[in-house]
């Protein structure tokens, strides 16, 4: 089968033809829904700027302070990396890890990829090392977590402020402004154009265009032999003995389907589920004060929250930090058990959770970023002091494994059970 014009979808395997899109418009599979492409309007040049933009917003959000706490003219200033200091220094090593590589090195590294392998292009020369550096920029995607820190700093400045005067700096400013230039550069970022302007620097057009295929049923990209690379959409044919190989054009693993997807799947998930009690049952916190020592776990800084005012805050730490982990154990659980199962129910429907499972997770990092900065703040030796429990790290490993898990199934198998009986075309918004 000729693969010009062809597409498949990510989620459900299904092989559509590709269609023109409008500028700023969305092409969606006609089976599960699922974003298949978006036309977005200069996407190389924006997303050069707010790369650009992102890494002096970066620099001066770790250079300068986040924010500010007096108490009796003795005043605590932190940045985040030295935040990440007091937790390594207070025997949290995985947990300053965790924090820098979700706050710091992964933030930069999207940035730097994207200047990486924009700057060439503009020079009109092709990229060093495009293929890695792109799957790099892929691989890290899911761990930038700069809104979850804001969010987690604002929950931070309401506790801190029943403490002591809090003064805002130019860090945290910083990173308000990253987060919103960071996440612009990221949407704006278009992979099918990159490896397109590559494609004709390097002279090589690719498939011809001329014989346009004609499908005349549903039929996922496997049946035909064919998969699709999930980093830069490249669709390849497979040897027929073959279940995985490299990708042509950037060198990403492709596969027919995940291997041992269910299985690994349900290994992070036990995982999960085993330091889930830890994680909300152990101290997350200690406080040392003039007035005596306590502990507190997450849901004692949700109630603290709520009866201090702070009802909302107190609600988006809840959903965050309590339900949002279970939940999305319980969804992950649910999927995996239907596709064992072979069930034929709703795949649709099944999609969606999925989609929503590797949405909300990476909000669970909540508290983790509150309890950073309390950590790195509240420290005035005799008069107050604030140290992580081991729940922060059982409830670190819980966030992490989640994700892991999610990452591992593969939502294709959902549609493997389930023959569709009619022919919708492309969706263009």
């Amino acid at each position: 089968m000729n693969r010009a014009g062809l597409l498949a979808c990510h989620e459900c395997d299904l092989l559509q033809l590709d269609a023109e899109v409008p500028e700023g418009g969305v092409l969606r599979c006609r089976r599960c829904h699922g974003e298949l492409y978006r036309n977005r309007a200069n996407a190389l040049d924006r997303a050069f700027a707010l790369a650009l933009g992102a890494s002096v917003l970066l620099l001066i959000a770790n250079a300068y302070p986040i924010v500010g706490l007096s108490v009796n003219g003795t005043v605590v200033e932190t940045t985040l990396i030295g935040a990440v200091v007091v937790l390594y220094k207070d025997g949290m090593w995985p947990l300053a890890g965790l924090v820098f590589a979700t706050t710091v090195l992964t933030p930069f590294l999207q940035a730097a990829s994207i200047l990486w392998m924009l700057v060439p292009l503009r020079l009109n020369r092709v990229p060093w090392g495009a293929a890695p550096v792109f799957r790099l920029s892929r691989v890290i995607q899911p761990w930038g977590m700069t809104e979850v820190l804001i969010l987690g700093l604002l929950v931070a400045l309401v506790k801190l402020a029943h403490i002591a005067s809090v003064v805002v700096d130019v860090g945290l400013w910083s990173f308000g402004a990253l987060m919103l230039v960071l996440a612009a550069a990221a949407a704006s970022f278009d992979s099918r154009e990159l490896w397109a302007r590559i494609a004709t620097l390097q002279h090589t057009g690719g498939q011809p265009h001329d014989a346009r295929p004609v499908l005349h049923d549903w039929v996922s990209a496997s049946e035909c032999g064919l998969v699709q690379c999930h980093d830069c959409g490249l669709l390849a044919k497979v040897p027929a003995h073959a279940h995985e190989l490299r990708c042509p054009r950037c060198g990403a693993s492709m596969h027919r389907r995940k291997a041992d997807s269910l299985t690994r799947t349900w290994a992070l998930l036990f995982a999960a589920m085993v330091l889930y009690v830890p994680a909300n049952a152990l101290p997350v916190m200690y406080t040392s004060s003039l007035f005596g020592a306590q502990k507190d776990t997450i849901l004692s800084g949700v109630v603290y929250l709520w009866t201090s005012g702070s009802w909302p805050l107190a609600l988006v730490v809840f959903i965050a930090s309590i339900a949002v982990p279970m939940l999305k154990i319980i969804a992950i659980a649910f999927l995996a058990i239907s596709t064992r199962l072979h069930s034929s129910w709703s795949p649709e429907q099944r999609t969606r959770i999925y989609r929503v499972v590797e949405l909300v997770g990476r909000w669970s990092m909540l508290d983790i970023y509150v309890i950073t900065m309390l950590v790195a703040l509240v420290q005035f030796k005799a008069l107050a002091t604030i140290q992580a429990g081991p729940a922060a790290i059982a409830f670190g490993a819980v966030v992490v494994l989640t994700m892991f898990a999610a990452m591992s199934f593969d939502p294709r198998l959902i549609w493997d059970a389930a023959k569709q009986d009619h022919v919708r075309s492309p969706e263009t918004s």
